[in-house]
Parts: structure tokens; C-alpha cells; sequence
């Protein structure tokens, strides 16, 4: 008498659900993870099923960094948070002029939650790392009851290399060096709050998530000796990355209100809203505070890139005791441009 093998049933993605059955270790766990994330993220290193997984690198200064995603909602015009959280994770290694290798993710998946959306937050999310050439290499899935998570959360960490001797630090900003912009400003922020309040405009509004390894690979070999910092302004937009870095380099900044770009609709839409823009969350721009001798040369790199093509110089570093970021206006006016003391809007990346 012979066995026949049992045929094994996919996991049904047009109507099936998350239950807690997914994440008790057992057979069903096995096949959330073999149907949905070993499918979207599919590599050699996860296909060897271990809890974690062994990498070579090359020489140069490690960079890692960890994060964790909850926006709400969690698709959006221009993205979701599959990848958003591919595109995050990747730009804070950027961010320190590093290329990124290798990226881990943990799932916290609410009971309940529709199998057809954790697959395609997984594809997003495998996409954005093969995009980047940087694999997902090792993770974890936790399922929680009904009530105790809002829909999908997810953990990163990731790792890069960056180059010997490039060495980027908050506290580098020296006065007279120029602020660099990547692009405009407010689109991530926007796209998010107009879907949550279901608000429709003229034109739609797409988040900027992108990764920015490519364009920080072209500011690095164009004038890497020029460059004291970069930052990615996410969670309270340009005004708490200015601010962030006046206080850790202990100098000022004198910036243009009319130099720095914003997009038309988003201009309008945080106006209907009451918001200011440079208070609104990107996740696809960069700040670069560079020496002035060599920003111009910074800027035409930035420019030549796709993610950098409406760059623009929209600021100085000043000597300031106070720490203040002033910003004159379009009017010839000025203003203090101060961080919020709490969130203008929650829940956005």
C-alpha cells in the first residue's frame, strides 16, 4: 500500500483572514509565512528557514539602523505601508551616506486582518527592497487578538555599508555652510491625511515614499568632502529636522520661505487644512547642510538625479546662540519656525 502526498492548499486570498491560528507556530503559521512572505520576499537567505541569517560585507564603516512603521491608513495615494517601511528603512542608511545590504521586518498582525492586504503590503514591501538591492533576509510574524493592534504593524532594522573616511554627524553644521533641499515638501503628509479624511481635490496627491540611496550614491561621489550631514525630514516634516540639527550643531539657520518648493495642491490642501508644510511628514526628500565652497556642485548631482530634480540651496547655517531656525518670508517678513510640541498629525509614517 502507498501514501499519496496530500495536496497542499494555498492559502485563500480573495476572502480568507488572519487568525490566531497564523501565528501559534504551527502548520498554519508555516503557510502564512511560505504563501505570503517567503513568496513576496523570496531570497537566498530565507529560503534556508533559519532564524537568522549569516552575510559577508565589504570593507568600509557599517551603518544600521531600526524603525518602526503604524500609519494609518495603511495604503494611500502613492504607496502603503509595506512600502513605506521598505523606503524608510533604506533611507536612514542612506542618510549616512551608506549603501544599504540587508533589511529584517516583523509583522504584529491584527486577528482578523484580510489575507488579499497582508500579501499585497508584503509585495509592496519586497519590491521596494529588491529596488534598493537590498534584501529582506530574516523576520518574525506575531498575531495578536482582535482589538490589540490596529490592523498591521511592522518592525525594520537594516544594515549598510558606507564608505572609510565618509563620516556624516548631526553635530558637523558649521556656519555659512548651505542648506540643501531635495525637493518639495509636504506630499507624503498630505497624501496620508487626505485619504484618512476622505478628502478629494482637483489633483491627486501622491506620497514622495522613494528610496534615495541612488541620489545620495550620485551627492557622495560628486562632493562627498563638502557634505556635513543629511537627514531624511519625516515625522514632523523640515521645521523638526532644522530645528533637530540647529540644537545638536549648536548654530542657527537663516532659510527662504519662497526658495523652498511645495507643490501647488499640497500648498492648497494644508491650507483648507490648517497646516503648515514645513511641519508636514516626507519620505521621499533629503536635507544636505554642505560646506558653501562646494554646494554647487553638490546641487547639479542632486539635480542630474531623478529624486533630486527640483533640489534647490534654500538656506544658511548662522552663528546663533539661541538656536534658532528664522525663515523670511515671501513677503519680505520673517518668522521663527519652531518644532510643534506635539504631533500635527498622528499616525502618518
Amino acid at each position: 500500500m502507498t501514501l499519496e502526498k496530500p495536496v497542499r492548499r494555498r492559502l485563500d486570498f480573495k476572502n480568507g483572514r488572519v487568525d490566531l491560528s497564523h501565528g501559534a507556530g504551527g502548520r498554519a503559521m508555516g503557510q502564512l509565512i511560505e504563501d505570503v512572505f517567503l513568496d513576496a520576499f523570496d531570497n537566498e537567505w530565507l529560503r534556508g528557514a533559519n532564524d537568522q541569517s549569516a552575510f559577508d560585507v565589504a570593507a568600509g564603516r557599517m551603518v544600521m539602523t531600526t524603525d518602526a512603521y503604524v500609519v494609518s491608513p495603511i495604503f494611500f495615494p502613492g504607496g502603503d505601508i509595506g512600502s513605506l517601511a521598505g523606503n524608510g528603512t533604506i533611507n536612514d542608511i542612506a542618510m549616512a551616506g551608506a549603501r544599504p545590504l540587508y533589511l529584517s521586518a516583523s509583522f504584529v498582525i491584527e486577528e482578523g486582518f484580510p489575507l488579499a492586504d497582508l500579501k499585497r503590503i508584503a509585495v509592496s514591501m519586497g519590491e521596494a527592497a529588491r529596488v534598493a538591492g537590498a534584501p529582506i533576509i530574516t523576520g518574525d510574524t506575531k498575531v495578536v487578538e482582535r482589538g490589540k493592534a490596529d490592523k498591521v504593524f511592522i518592525s525594520t532594522a537594516g544594515v549598510g555599508i558606507a564608505p572609510a573616511g565618509l563620516n556624516l554627524s548631526s553635530e558637523a553644521a558649521r556656519p555659512d555652510d548651505l542648506v540643501i533641499l531635495s525637493g518639495t515638501v509636504g506630499d507624503h503628509g498630505v497624501a496620508v491625511m487626505s485619504k484618512r479624511e476622505n478628502l478629494e481635490f482637483e489633483t491627486e496627491i501622491l506620497s514622495d515614499s522613494a528610496p534615495l540611496h541612488g541620489l545620495v550614491a550620485e551627492m557622495v561621489a560628486a562632493a562627498a568632502v563638502s557634505l556635513r550631514v543629511m537627514r531624511d525630514p519625516t515625522r514632523g516634516g523640515l521645521a523638526a529636522t532644522l530645528n533637530e540639527l540647529a540644537h545638536q550643531s549648536k548654530v542657527g539657520f537663516s532659510i527662504e520661505e519662497a526658495a523652498i518648493p511645495v507643490r501647488p495642491e499640497v500648498a492648497a490642501a494644508c491650507e483648507f487644512l490648517g497646516l503648515d508644510p514645513l511641519n508636514v511628514a516626507n519620505e521621499g526628500k533629503l536635507v544636505a547642510i554642505a560646506a558653501p565652497e562646494c554646494a554647487q556642485e553638490l546641487l547639479a548631482a542632486m539635480r542630474s538625479h531623478p529624486l533630486g530634480a527640483e533640489a534647490a540651496i534654500i538656506g544658511r547655517v548662522v552663528e546663533d546662540d539661541n538656536h534658532f531656525v528664522e525663515m523670511r518670508t515671501a513677503f519680505g517678513g520673517g518668522r521663527i519656525v519652531d518644532w510643534l510640541a506635539g504631533e500635527q498629525l498622528p499616525r502618518i509614517c
